[in-house]
């Protein structure tokens, strides 16, 4: 069974006119799953994260900062980047609560796998620091949840979106429990990730330089982050499932089509089921050419339902 996790608080959190991270975003993800295909999924409200399964991983006066931060009407910018308005906080919450729920069922064995269709996105976000459209990382709160709860010693972080998770590497990089993988494109933003940091055996970065495509993305997984993977043996796979690496998302130039996105989710149940008794659960992190994203969200979770 795979489930799905979303709520309508999601769409409440609205950046603006001009803004790439939209409320059409999710839009177009539950579009594409309100589809005979999709009909089993497994649909659930996602809850509120509660604040002490925030403060696992962010700094209290940070989430204070946060939920003291939201306007009455208009938008208030964080950042050049990142922007809050009326109905953010409860966005940010559910997304952060949707994956803990996720990992909770997951552990359970309630359901094998789960997509949590969420914004706003989270790998962005640091301990301290929003930014990069993220406010609370929620890949990253439900793996210090799933560690504090449940008492998994070994969960892996799979970050395929085409930036960088500065934030999640961030919050990990002294904990050898979550091992991060990331594939993304270099340089592009945030500047973070490169091959040669010294952050430990259990942070793997490998990049994909502009106008790389499916051979040398699925290459890249298949030599470099997939064998590390298997050797950490993880007990959970939490997937920050971003498809702004599509040939036509307007914020980056790789050039990976929707096939590609069922690929590394193929890859990655495999993973699980060699080592996390099938124990998935993915998060929307990016993608922003509405189209795309469909097609990608669809291929995703095409391959966790099959």
């Amino acid at each position: 069974m795979t489930r799905l996790y979303t709520h309508a608080d999601c769409l409440r959190h609205d950046p603006g006119a001009g803004h790439a991270e939209v409320p059409a975003r999710l839009r177009a993800v539950l579009e594409a799953l309100d589809h005979d295909r999709f009909a089993a999924l497994d649909r659930v409200e996602a809850p509120l994260a509660e604040i002490e399964q925030l403060e696992r991983v962010h700094a209290p006066d940070y989430i204070q900062r946060i939920l003291g931060s939201e306007p009455d009407a208009g938008t208030f910018r964080l950042d050049e980047d990142t922007v809050m308005s009326p109905g953010s906080v409860a966005a940010a919450r559910r997304a952060a609560g949707a994956v803990c729920a996720a990992v909770d069922a997951v552990l359970a064995g309630e359901t094998s796998h789960a997509f949590c269709a969420v914004r706003p996105p989270g790998h962005h976000a640091t301990p301290d620091r929003a930014m990069g459209f993220c406010l609370f990382n929620s890949i990253a709160v439900g793996a210090a949840h799933a560690m504090a709860v449940h008492r998994l010693k070994r969960v892996a972080i799979v970050d395929f979106d085409v930036h960088h998770g500065n934030g999640s590497q961030d919050i990990f990089a002294e904990d050898a429990r979550v091992m991060y993988a990331s594939s993304h494109q270099a340089p592009l933003y945030p500047g973070t990730g490169e091959e040669d940091q010294p952050c430990g055996g259990h942070i793997i970065n490998a990049t994909l330089p502009p106008r790389s495509g499916s051979q040398a993305f699925r290459e890249l997984w298949e030599e470099r982050l997939l064998p590390r993977l298997y050797s950490f043996k993880p007990q959970l796979v939490l997937v920050s499932a971003g498809f702004d690496g599509h040939r036509l998302d307007p914020l980056a130039d790789l050039e990976l089509e929707s096939e590609d996105y069922a690929w590394i989710t193929h890859r990655l149940l495999q993973l699980a089921d060699a080592h996390a008794r099938g124990r998935l659960v993915s998060a929307l992190e990016g993608g922003y050419h509405l189209d795309a994203l469909r097609a990608g969200v669809a291929a995703h979770v095409g391959e966790l339902m099959a």
